[in-house]
């Protein structure tokens, strides 16, 4: 095995543009995610040789397939200077935090992608599919729904669905086509706030516009909007910093992703100002040109469980968008797509395990794909421990077993044959885990994997 790895030149953009769509909006934090150091990063990200162990943690990280991206030929030459055409531009904040990827790079880059061919190697199924990968399923008419919504001058699209259901990929592609047709695009995750942010409703506007601000390279004009908060108060500062700077009459339209908005539904206060204040600046779009260019997607995992008053919540207007699991066409399409010849038969073998979960649907094809795995060997033991399964079940018991209300909860639902009726707030927690599905007021495992492993896990303690 090779000591050091090295990025293959003509992945490098595309690696780098991951970043961003990963939830890093810096080197700098990809490298304290995963206790590295930050010239390892530097160096992976330039194609220049980095450590075999931290090449593939780097590519873990990225949602990457290290052996589809790695250098091979290059692994022990020396390091070298890359040609211009292979780097990015990187905007910087401050000596030592290089921002991941200067936006209207990212424009060009995602023109310039050249299509994968059919004969591309599986990819390991895990955070947002690329924008140019081949397995991304559509699921009609969602996509195209999306499309024509967000075109609509002040348009709201709301993306609900369970984790790993494919919400942050469909924001994606909805970004992407809105900046086809010229608008600014900012994707902004709530998970990259830390816990100081949501002391209050103010720290938690401030970081937000800041955060928005930052990514359009208009963050110095923020401070002066702030100078009068004590007077009009955090939400009409915040309003006004968009009205003047980032929705200013010169400017294109303005798209806005905001992904995990389910974090802010622990912090009751800060849920109802922020929230309101999206409904507000939706319906200004109604009577005011200006709001016209300002389009929002918000994705969440879960019903709305705290108190929103409805004349002020941005949830019960807009498009709503619910994400349907995969159906037994789609599963074929993708089982083709890995090179799979899949009968109706063995579509059904796998769907009788996993359902129609897009995450759990990919992972199994993936592995199958690879040779790493049967479909027999994973029908009969799915939840053995070296399973292909086992991290991602273990994951979701290490988070039940954090929230006792919970792990009493799914053990209920898996130790009976039929529905289980839960307290509404724990069975939308466990539907907006992926755990449980809701039928009407009932809960129900949300497929044989599950109901397997976790009867045997929780019963046991």
């Amino acid at each position: 095995m090779p000591r050091s790895l090295r990025l293959r030149l003509k992945c490098i953009t595309t690696v780098k543009s991951s970043l961003l769509r990963n939830g890093f909006p810096s080197q700098k934090i990809l490298a304290e995610d995963l206790g590295i150091a930050q010239s390892t990063v530097s160096h992976f990200l330039n194609g220049k040789p980095v450590d075999y162990a931290n090449f593939i943690e780097i590519c873990r990280g990225l949602g990457q397939e290290w052996r589809d991206i790695a250098d091979f030929e290059a692994e022990s030459q020396p390091d070298e200077v890359l040609p211009r055409s292979a780097k990015i531009a990187i905007a910087q904040s401050s000596a030592d935090h290089e921002l991941a990827v200067n936006l209207s790079e990212i424009t060009n880059t995602k023109q310039s992608i050249i299509q994968p061919l059919p004969a591309a190697a599986p990819e390991l199924p895990g955070g947002q599919v690329d924008l140019v990968s081949r397995f991304y399923i559509d699921r009609p008419p969602i996509e195209s729904r999306c499309y024509e919504t967000i075109s609509q001058p002040g348009a709201l699209i709301r993306i609900k669905a369970p984790r790993q259901m494919g919400k942050t990929s469909l924001m994606a592609r909805i970004l992407h086509h809105a900046e086809q047709q010229g608008s600014r695009t900012v994707a902004l995750s709530f998970q990259l706030a830390n816990r100081r942010v949501f002391a209050n409703s103010d720290t938690f506007l401030q970081w937000f516009c800041a955060s928005v601000g930052q990514e359009l390279g208009m963050l110095e004009q923020l401070p002066k909007c702030w100078e009068l908060a004590d007077l009009i108060g955090s939400n009409q500062c915040c309003k006004a910093y968009f009205e003047q700077y980032l929705l200013s009459e010169s400017s294109p339209p303005l798209t806005l992703g905001l992904d995990e908005s389910d974090r802010l539904f622990e912090s009751p206060e800060i849920a109802d100002d922020f929230f309101g204040l999206l409904r507000a600046l939706h319906e200004e779009a109604k009577r005011r040109d200006i709001w016209k260019k300002f389009r929002l997607i918000v994705v969440h995992s879960t019903e709305v469980y705290i108190p929103l008053d409805v004349n002020k919540s941005p949830f019960n207007v807009g498009l709503p968008i619910e994400l349907p699991e995969f159906n037994v066409q789609q599963v074929q399409d993708l089982a083709k797509r890995h090179g799979l010849s899949w009968s109706a038969a063995e579509v059904a073998e796998l769907m009788g395990l996993v359902g129609g979960h897009p995450y759990l649907v990919r992972l199994g094809i993936y592995h199958i794909s690879r040779q790493d795995v049967t479909l027999n060997q994973l029908v009969k033991s799915p939840a053995i421990e070296a399973g292909i399964y086992s991290d991602h079940l273990r994951r979701h018991l290490w988070n039940l077993e954090k929230y006792a209300e919970l792990m009493e909860g799914m053990r209920e639902v898996v130790s009976v044959s039929g529905p289980v009726r839960l307290r509404s707030e724990l069975g939308f927690k466990l539907n907006s885990m992926g755990l449980v599905k809701l039928d009407g007021n009932n809960c129900i495992p949300r497929c044989r994997l599950y109901e397997g492993y976790f009867c045997d896990r929780l019963n046991d303690k």
